[in-house]
């Protein structure tokens, strides 16, 4: 396979592990470091060429860059090779290795990764017959089977030496990137984390590891001006790193908090599942799509194939091609677009506590009848009141990604379009005395999500069956993934070959499918609710505390050095959150906590500090956040 491309990061340059990374840029002399991010920005614009597996860089007439990588995922330090004079040591292979993305770890499990081959206890001898499949009708629901007994937990095991060590070398490399801001965290420190994350995942202590590796992508990101660039995702990764990290080294950590390499799949015997709807998942480095379905316990599952993009021009194309692809399950022959509309009967299931189902060698599936979404047992996903569902999705929003049940972030409701909301792209919708904002499920031009979206609200009084996700905010707010038809003549006229719901990531609407505004009755028609007057109380000024936060992550502690900030702990007192103003008054102290050298210089003061005091005030308003969030959602 051959090809060019410009040097720009994302997609055109293979992935590189981690300790490649780590090993390559620590071999660089100290003067050489101080101008690894000049390096990289040189690289920018030069040629790369795929030849095979390798790619080359032609950095001048007389030295050419290779990147040796099988499988598109340079392995090893000895893979990155240059003709200069300066080699192995040279700048060349430590900005060759800052500008690509990282690889995936060599253990499968997150949950957008694409699906593994096998599982363990999965795999057949030779020879081995297959299992019959269900001699049940296809329409005929399975008996669910019973749910596994969990394991009893674990005790907690103290950190051993090492381990306590490495994690706080990972904790202090966490607070240097805070101190320093994304301006200041270049390519050298960035390869001090992923060394020290490198250690940490030898040693066991996966989540942390997988935390820094996300950080360090987040970083890049946000340095090289990425479209996927959002300063809270990079706020939320460097939260949650010092957060797992002190937790770890407190006196009794908590058995979760070391994370696990890969997802494990327990055996789930013989299952029923109806198909929901399917989305597409884009993210920097992989595209697809998940594909969900409920059985007649209630209990969702997931389908997935999501594989590495070459760029961000071709991730939504890549997503729409995955949703007309086969399901990678047993012998089903049906893509993941008509499986969001149908059902399978599945044997030797494997399922992972987070509902993503495995496609090991003894799986088997056949096609099967489907189930509307007004019939048992999809009907029963929106029976849940509407304040349950939010607290639950609110609830599975603290825990680890890997550990979060499938679709506890889903909402299912029966809504009534309002018309456009005051943000581009959003519609109004009136759920249970409720004004709900629901928000595009994907920013990308490409995917229909904003046309969709454009064409539910021209149908004020249109009354829909919705799924979405929830987004936290001050104001009921989710993501709009997927919509179904009621019945009346306020409801969509879907064609029978969509059984009544579309997926508004993948699918187009048209204009057939929406009822004429004349034919709504006047009652029918919902006004927006009506706006708080001033004399109203004023909302609590949440992002007060919010800004300086961010602010520090951009700009690291000097932002916050010159002093604290009185008026805005002033406004905090006055609205009534006393402990926001303590918190913020006490990161900015951190902030300026710095002495001067003999020479009247400052010195840098202790990161560490500073960091913990932005840990405790991030972690309060992440649940007061939250608590607002619940209130909204009860309140309106």
């Amino acid at each position: 396979m051959t090809g060019t491309g410009t040097v720009t990061g994302a997609g055109t340059l293979p992935a590189v592990r981690a300790e490649v990374v780590a090993d390559v840029v620590g071999g660089l002399t100290p003067r050489l470091r101080k101008r690894l991010d000049g390096a990289v920005a040189k690289l920018d614009g030069l040629t790369a060429v795929r030849d095979g597996d390798d790619w080359r860089i032609r950095i001048d007439e007389e030295s050419e860059l290779v990147l040796h990588a099988p499988g598109g995922v340079v392995a090893s330090a000895a893979d990155v090779r240059c003709g200069c004079l300066l080699a192995p040591g040279c700048l060349h292979r430590a900005a060759a290795v800052s500008a690509a993305d990282l690889a995936e770890p060599a253990d499968p499990g997150s949950p957008g990764d694409p699906e593994p081959p096998g599982e363990p206890g999965e795999s057949g001898e030779a020879g081995e017959p297959a299992a019959p499949a269900d001699p049940a009708a296809p329409g005929e629901p399975a008996p669910a089977p019973p749910e596994p007994a969990p394991a009893p937990p674990a005790a907690p095991a103290p950190l051993a030496a090492r381990e306590a060590d490495a994690v706080r070398q990972l904790r202090a490399a966490a607070a240097e990137v805070l101190a320093a801001g994304i301006g200041g965290a270049g390519g050298v420190l960035q390869a001090e984390v992923l060394r020290v994350a490198h250690q940490a995942r030898l040693l066991g202590l996966h989540r942390p590891a997988a935390l820094a590796v996300a950080l360090v992508t987040r970083l890049r990101a946000a340095r090289a001006r990425q479209a996927e660039h959002r300063l809270g995702d990079l706020a939320a990764v460097l939260r949650d790193l010092l957060e797992v990290t002190t937790a770890l080294l407190g006196p009794a950590p908590a058995a979760g908090l070391r994370g696990t390499a890969r997802q494990t799949y327990r055996e789930g015997g013989g299952l029923r599942l109806y198909g929901l709807f399917a989305e597409p998942v884009l993210t920097a480095t992989h595209a697809g799509v998940v594909a969900w379905a409920v059985d007649p316990a209630g209990r969702l599952s997931t389908v997935s194939d999501v594989t590495p993009h070459s760029g961000a021009d071709a991730a939504a194309e890549a997503a729409l091609t995955a949703g007309s692809r086969p399901l990678r399950l047993g012998d089903a022959s049906l893509s993941h677009r008509e499986f969001s509309r149908a059902g399978l009967v599945v044997q030797s299931a494997t399922r992972t506590e987070s509902g993503r189902l495995g496609a090991g060698a003894k799986v088997r599936a056949v096609r099967a009848a489907g189930a509307d979404w007004q019939e048992q047992p999809s009907a029963a996903l929106w029976s849940e009141p509407v304040a349950s569902q939010a607290d639950r999705a609110l609830a599975a929003g603290r825990l680890p990604e890997e550990d979060r049940p499938a679709g506890a972030d889903l909402l299912f409701l029966d809504v009534t379009v309002v018309g456009a909301g005051p943000v581009p792209g959003e519609v109004l919708a009136e759920c249970a005395g409720l004004t709900l904002a629901l928000a595009p499920a994907a920013a990308h031009p490409a995917l229909p999500c904003r046309d969709n979206q454009a064409l539910l609200a021209s149908v004020p009084g249109l009354r829909l069956r919705v799924i979405g996700r929830l987004e936290r905010a001050a104001h009921p707010r989710l993501r709009l993934l997927a919509a179904g038809q009621v019945p009346g003549p306020a409801g969509l006229r879907l064609p029978d070959a969509r059984a009544g719901r579309v997926g508004l990531g993948l699918e187009r609407l048209q204009q057939a499918d929406l009822p004429s505004v004349p034919e709504l009755s006047a009652p029918e028609l919902v006004e927006p609710a009506p706006r708080p007057s001033a004399g109203a109380v004023p909302e609590p000024p949440v992002e007060v505390l919010g800004r300086r936060l961010e602010q520090a992550v951009t700009a690291g502690r000097r932002a916050l050095a010159p002093g604290p900030a009185v008026p805005e702990a002033a406004r905090l007192r006055a609205a009534g959150l006393g402990t926001a103003a303590d918190l913020l008054t006490a990161l900015c102290a951190a902030a300026a906590d710095r002495e001067r050298d003999v020479f009247g210089r400052l010195r840098e003061g202790d990161p560490l500090a500073f960091a913990l005091a932005w840990l405790a005030a991030s972690c309060y308003r992440e649940e007061l956040a939250t608590a607002l969030c619940a209130d909204a959602w009860r309140t309106g």
